[in-house]
């Protein structure tokens, strides 16, 4: 994984808002994942408690379904035939509810007019036959209450799934990934620096030492150059006296051009 970095400061930033940023993601996503197990929990027990609502609501209106025929009879087939329209009342309505970024559906039974069933069973048992229906009507209210939830769980289900992987991958794999290199360039910019320093250092001690020898070599010849300059320094001297002498005393100069 480290064979293709280049321990420079620049890739040791860069990698360093990374880890910044992948723990942020980390600590998002876990918030999201506690928020939504919460929901999921929440519809869960919902759903147990609707499906023995249902079972409840079923058995009431097979009784009432019974007790509505025991009161009309045969009859009361014929006048619900005769109430069947090509539209219903009942419609199913769907909108989303927002939950940590999720969208999860929400079914809603809504009841438009009666349905025409306003003197169905009027010459007689026309009370059984309202409860009957209002029984009836309390059974599709469950079973739509209970799509709605069963929809929803299924969607958290699936999405709670996918961002726990996400919380292992970066808590698995990406941020100990972004450690490794972090830990890898640092060792190898300490390693530099200490060669660096070593270098430096050693090249402090060869320039000092060929200092040294440079001064050692000035002093020997200055030594040398004083205990032979006397002379040296005199005949010039003299030399150059009689040199100005000469100028001073001579009467004519050469000729220069013949």
């Amino acid at each position: 994984m480290t064979e293709n970095i280049v321990p420079t400061r620049m890739v040791l930033q860069a990698q360093q808002a990374k880890m910044v940023a992948a723990k942020r993601g980390h600590e998002l996503l876990k918030k999201k994942s506690d928020a939504l197990s919460v929901k999921f929990r929440d519809i869960l027990g919902k759903i147990l408690d609707a499906k023995n609502e249902l079972v409840t609501l079923v058995n009431e209106a097979l009784f009432s379904t019974s007790h509505m025929k025991y009161t009309t009879g045969d009859q009361i087939k014929y006048a619900v035939r005769e109430t069947v329209s090509s539209t219903t009342p009942t419609k199913v309505t769907m909108h989303m509810e927002n939950l940590a970024g999720v969208l999860l559906p929400v079914f809603e039974l809504q009841q438009e007019g009666s349905g025409g069933t306003e003197l169905t069973g009027l010459a007689k048992g026309g009370k059984r036959v309202q409860e009957c229906k209002d029984k009836h009507m309390a059974v599709v209210e469950q079973v739509v209450k209970l799509a709605s939830l069963q929809t929803a769980f299924s969607a958290l289900d699936e999405v709670i799934k996918v961002t726990n992987r996400r919380v292992n991958a970066l808590e698995y794999v990406m941020i100990p990934q972004l450690e490794e290199i972090i830990h890898y360039i640092d060792s190898e910019m300490s390693e530099m620096e200490r060669e660096e320093f070593f270098r430096l250092k050693m090249v402090q001690k060869g320039k000092k030492k060929k200092a040294d020898e440079q001064e050692r070599e000035q002093k020997q010849k200055e030594e040398e150059l004083l205990a032979a300059g006397i002379s040296v320094t005199s005949s010039s001297s003299s030399s150059s006296s009689e040199g100005a002498e000469s100028l001073l005393t001579k009467d004519e100069d050469d000729d220069i051009v013949v």
